[in-house]
């Protein structure tokens, strides 16, 4: 197995999704929002984080695909789950593993806005803004990172080291 060399600790990522649970439970309590799951990579985070949100909600899982097995985003978006609920007149948040680009989350976005939710934001686990390309309101950021290719804590290489309890950069020499 390739080095992993450790960007945010199993600590690190615990304490901040607590303060994100908390700022979301501020804005959310008694509306019972839909909060979106971004697969495969935001299952981790929507764990932890769901486990901290003190009021009834309902989870909804959607797969998008722009990767593949490269670590560049191909720009091209596939939606290869879409929801099973209604989302009409709801209070949505997705939950976002990592921001790149931006544009995955720019054409998902798009694509819930003409569903007529009550209100539509997103939380994302991590940020990339040196490499921001689409416009993009993201309400809650849980840590801004360099423009390394990360994994761990729900994000992968080619399917590997997701389950890696911290968000490290691999070492690709290894």
């Amino acid at each position: 197995m390739p080095d992993v060399r450790v960007l945010i600790s199993t600590e690190e990522l615990q304490a901040r999704i607590d303060e994100l649970a908390g700022a979301i439970t501020g804005d959310y309590e008694g509306t019972r929002p839909v909060l979106v799951c971004v697969l495969k990579g935001a299952v981790f985070f929507i764990a932890d984080l769901t486990r901290r949100l003190p009021f009834d909600l309902e989870i909804e899982f959607m797969a998008v695909s722009s990767y593949g097995q490269s670590s560049e985003s191909s720009g091209v978006v596939r939606i290869l789950k879409d929801l099973d609920t209604d989302i009409e007149g709801r209070h949505v948040l997705i939950v976002e593993d990592i921001i790149d680009s931006g544009l995955t989350l720019q054409y998902l976005t798009k694509s819930l806005r003409t569903r007529n939710p009550a209100s539509l934001e997103i939380v994302t686990l991590l940020s990339k803004p040196s490499r921001r390309t689409a416009e993009l309101e993201c309400r809650y950021t849980g840590f801004e990172i360099p423009n390394e290719f990360v994994v761990g804590y729900g994000l992968d290489y080619a399917e590997k080291y997701r389950n890696l309890p911290y968000v490290g950069v691999l070492d690709e020499a290894g």
